[in-house]
């Protein structure tokens, strides 16, 4: 017999089981629309209805390959049908969406580390679809003839920016379609790979994350990787206003170059990008080479004149060359007016610039002062506060993208794990000089 007192909240337990987790006939469905984003009514948890089913869960197996844990909202998903996959919106975070035919292969039915073969996995039920090249974490299936969309999953944004870089040759190699499969199993996982920079940047959600993806990556995928320094794409500008000379004219006994260009240069305001101007007058650079000059402008431009970063917010004016009618070519004037961009740079103090966020941070009243505090001393601005809820302030602040890199790690820090924050590309602004010469030293 059962001492005195021993089922005591037994019941209890049950109640808050069945509130919390019914059955799939009594769970309310999920919004579901077309295609073209139409709403659709009527659909229930029923194995006769047409196919609606979401891959909860992407994982990636050494022998068998991708597994895709599907569960189904309504109809049957048998083996061997074609259903059609619908992306989920996640393409900012190199999920790509996608409309696309798939064909199922072996259905099976999850029992811990088993797999257990099913001949057809019904509504309310959850099911293992290995080898489904398409769909990622997040995407619907549906019925080929009738396709539908479930609404995307609302996913937190990555916020904290890791570089990472192949130890050896041989990890290069198998390096991107590992990391290929890891988009493909992870939404909340975000890869860069910056251009500018020429780094690859795993965008996660803190170091317990970090550690968690270079963990699967070796273990699972063979491939080793180091953490580098992550480097902040800068641009360049001009600090001022000058005429310059560009002038190419190399004779080599046989076909030459000639090319003369007088360029000026004026920076413009922030957010200005490039304008170029033409006031050649007389044919002084005929009309087939001021283009030419234009095109070795942009090139030089993108290259930087200070220390490699592209250059914004410039101004340049063709107002007077010279031209050969032999000697004179498109690539002469190409060089020509790089040339004169870098004679500008050193006639006048070129600026670099750094991104500056906007950022707004959610954190407890009693955080508020060590925040703002520690927002002045990364050089940020803080444009106001607002009360949100009860002990919740929200605050909204200027950041250089410099002193942020980190910053998810550093909030997690002084809010003991209960602030949050959300950052916005707002414009670019000089760089101090101290820091300046840290960069281009």
């Amino acid at each position: 017999m059962l001492a005195a007192g021993a089922g005591v909240g037994a019941l209890e337990i049950l109640e808050l089981i069945t509130q919390g987790f019914p059955a799939p006939a009594e769970h309310p469905m999920p919004e579901i629309m077309s295609i073209d984003g139409r709403p659709v009514s009527g659909i229930t948890c029923d194995p006769e209805g047409p196919l609606v089913a979401e891959v909860v869960k992407t994982t990636s197996d050494p022998y068998v390959g991708r597994i895709s844990l599907v569960r189904i909202f309504s109809g049957t998903l048998r083996p061997d049908m074609t259903v059609h996959v619908s992306g989920h919106g996640l393409s900012d975070r190199g999920h790509e969406d996608h409309d696309v035919d798939e064909r199922i292969g072996a259905l099976s039915s999850p029992l811990g580390k088993h797999q257990r073969t099913t001949a057809k996995c019904v509504a309310g039920d959850i099911a293992a679809v290995a080898k489904l090249s398409r769909a990622e974490t997040g995407d619907t299936l549906s019925d080929r003839e009738n396709p539908l969309l479930m609404t995307a999953w609302s996913m937190p944004e990555p916020l904290l920016p890791v570089a990472i870089q192949p130890r050896s040759k041989a990890d290069d190699d198998k390096l991107g379609q590992a990391l290929q499969r890891l988009v493909a199993e992870d939404p909340t996982l975000r890869l860069e790979n910056n251009p500018e920079t020429r780094q690859l940047v795993l965008w996660c959600m803190g170091e317990a994350h970090t550690d968690v993806l270079l963990d699967r990556l070796s273990r699972r995928h063979g491939v080793e990787v180091e953490k580098t320094e992550l480097r902040v794409p800068l641009r360049e500008t001009f600090g001022g206003s000058c005429q310059a000379l560009g002038r190419n004219v190399k004779q080599t006994g046989g076909h030459g170059q000639f090319a003369v260009c007088h360029l000026e240069v004026e920076p413009l305001p922030s957010g200005g990008g490039f304008e170029f101007v033409d006031k050649i007058v007389g044919g002084v650079v005929p009309r087939q080479f001021i283009p030419s000059v234009e095109k070795g402008v942009r090139t030089q431009m993108q290259r930087g004149v200070l220390a490699g970063y592209p250059m914004v917010d410039v101004r340049v004016t063709l107002y007077d060359g010279k031209a050969h009618s032999v000697d004179s070519s498109d690539m002469a004037f190409q060089i020509a007016g790089a040339l004169a961009l870098k004679e500008a740079a050193a006639k006048v103090p070129t600026l670099l610039l750094e991104p500056v966020d906007e950022v707004s941070i959610l954190i407890a009243d009693d955080y508020v002062g060590a925040v703002m505090s520690d927002l002045s001393s990364r050089r940020g601005r803080v444009l106001g506060t607002e009360p949100v809820g009860v002990g919740r302030t929200l605050v909204r602040a200027e950041v250089p993208a410099l002193e942020i890199t980190r910053y998810s790690i550093d909030l997690r820090s002084m809010s003991h794990g209960t602030g949050t924050f959300r950052r916005v590309f707002l414009r670019y602004e000089p760089l101090p000089s101290h820091l300046m010469d840290k960069v281009t030293g």
